[in-house]
């Protein structure tokens, strides 16, 4: 899952909030500089991926990108996953997802001593742009997609993946709608052990 849903999925408590937001960029066992309840943000970001990246209905939805796309079908899927949560968030949430965003972009500014260099250097694209809250957006889709294969330098072709988006708009979201339920609940069961 991207940003959004580990966000999401984290219950708003802040802690895991952060550990879950910036886990991608504490490798190995570095999680254990942080505090306990950063480090089950970490944990339980790690859990939302394996569990992710194991699962039957993920699969499917990568299988329609993989030609195109190879390795990168997972982070594109991250990506739909994340605009079908922003699209129906009041669904899922009673905050509305500007206020979710920018509580959220305030929580990394309260703690931004403790954000790893990675985070720090992309927590201005992620506010200037507002990724969180236009994630919903075929544009904002776009332009994420878009920063992403600029990354790649090119080779990843994610700035195609929109088409592909828009093309299979309903499978992907039938997709989204039966995985998310089963994450969620897969995701409460995790938090009670950690």
């Amino acid at each position: 899952m991207n940003f959004l849903a580990h966000l999401y999925l984290s219950n708003n408590n802040n802690d895991l909030m952060l550990g879950n937001f910036f886990a991608d960029a504490i490798r190995g066992n570095k999680y254990k500089n942080f505090s306990l309840e950063i480090q089950k943000g970490i944990i339980l970001h790690r859990n939302i991926d394996t569990f992710t990246d194991q699962h039957k209905i993920v699969r499917i939805s990568k299988r329609r990108l993989h030609e195109r796309y190879r390795h990168y079908d997972g982070v594109i899927i991250d990506m739909f996953y994340d605009h079908f949560l922003a699209k129906n968030w009041l669904d899922f949430s009673s905050i509305p997802l500007d206020i979710f965003s920018s509580n959220f972009y305030k929580l990394l500014h309260t703690n931004y001593e403790i954000l790893p260099e990675k985070t720090k250097e992309m927590l201005p694209y992620l506010e200037r742009y507002n990724w969180l809250y236009n994630y919903q957006y075929f544009e904002g889709m776009e332009q994420v997609l878009n920063g992403m294969n600029r990354r790649t330098k090119g080779v990843s072709q994610m700035n195609l993946a929109i088409n592909d988006l828009k093309e299979h708009y309903q499978d992907f979201k039938n997709d989204f709608d039966s995985f998310f339920k089963e994450l969620i609940e897969f995701t409460q069961h995790r938090i009670t052990e950690l």
